[in-house]
């Protein structure tokens, strides 16, 4: 069977001695998507726009602090401990989502402090940019050919050229496709019902769509973390599950604390 090749170069494109990848290029749009829903949704709320700058500012150095201080510490401990000086070398590549989404948790939990707005209110709404963040993320690494899929025959696998020459499951589309389908739903429910005014229950439902699609997917995912070889689940799947279990808590707290009031 034929399978689809994928060789592109990481590099968008060169100019006068500046260099611009994919990854950079697609982060960087992740960024503006996301900076634009917040923006969106403040101007339909009627609170300050201005004080996203803020926010944008506080958003990504948690986020890429937060990403790279989880891969170093959760996916390569052993690597790290001993070269502690390659922590700073993020250009090397190396950044785990799930600290990604923790460093903005933080940054935003600093937001509230400083605009006095509701930390889970905040949430929620950042939940919404946060999905579509998400998608053009695994879309940079799609672009960049890392996190790889498993060996597979399914007619739908892809040929990593600049890895190897083996059919391999599109996980990073998989992930994109999922998020993407998560921020429509989102967006959905934020317009068309009442969740938005129980204060951490969209949040809540963003935790439990995006990590059961993550613990799912990474099942046909090839092991990042050497020393899960062998568990019987993968360190992205180990690291899902609390915020898994904090998902469903804030999902169910509205309703339980509602019915706690009608006793």
């Amino acid at each position: 069977m034929d399978h689809f090749i994928w060789n592109i170069d990481p590099v968008l494109f060169s100019f006068m001695g500046l260099t611009v990848h994919w990854y950079g290029a697609l982060f960087a749009t992740a960024i503006a998507c996301g900076f634009q829903v917040m923006k969106r949704i403040y101007i339909k709320e009627g609170h300050d726009v201005a004080s996203l700058d803020n926010l944008l500012i506080y958003c990504v150095v948690g986020i890429i602090v937060g990403a790279r201080l989880a891969h170093c510490l959760f996916y390569d401990p052993a690597y790290y401990f001993s070269h502690p000086l390659k922590i700073f070398a993020i250009w090397e590549g190396g950044l785990a989502s799930h600290g990604g989404g923790l460093g903005a948790i933080l940054a935003l939990f600093y937001y509230h402090k400083k605009t006095k707005m509701p930390f889970l209110f905040l949430l929620d709404r950042l939940a919404i940019a946060t999905a579509i963040f998400g998608f053009f993320v695994r879309m940079a690494n799609f672009m960049n050919s890392e996190i790889l899929g498993v060996p597979s025959s399914v007619p739908w696998a892809i040929v990593f050229e600049r890895i190897d020459m083996l059919p391999r499951h599109p996980a990073q589309l998989y992930e994109a496709f999922a998020y993407l389908t998560i921020f429509v739903t989102l967006c959905l429910v934020y317009k068309y019902t009442q969740m938005k005014q129980k204060e951490g229950a969209i949040f809540g439902l963003f935790l439990c769509l995006v990590f059961s699609a993550r613990f799912a997917i990474e099942f046909i995912k090839v092991t990042q973390a050497a020393y899960a070889d062998g568990f019987v689940l993968n360190a992205g799947q180990m690291l899902s599950i609390p915020f898994l279990l904090v998902g469903i808590f804030l999902l169910a707290r509205p309703y339980l604390m509602g019915q706690k009031a009608k006793a």
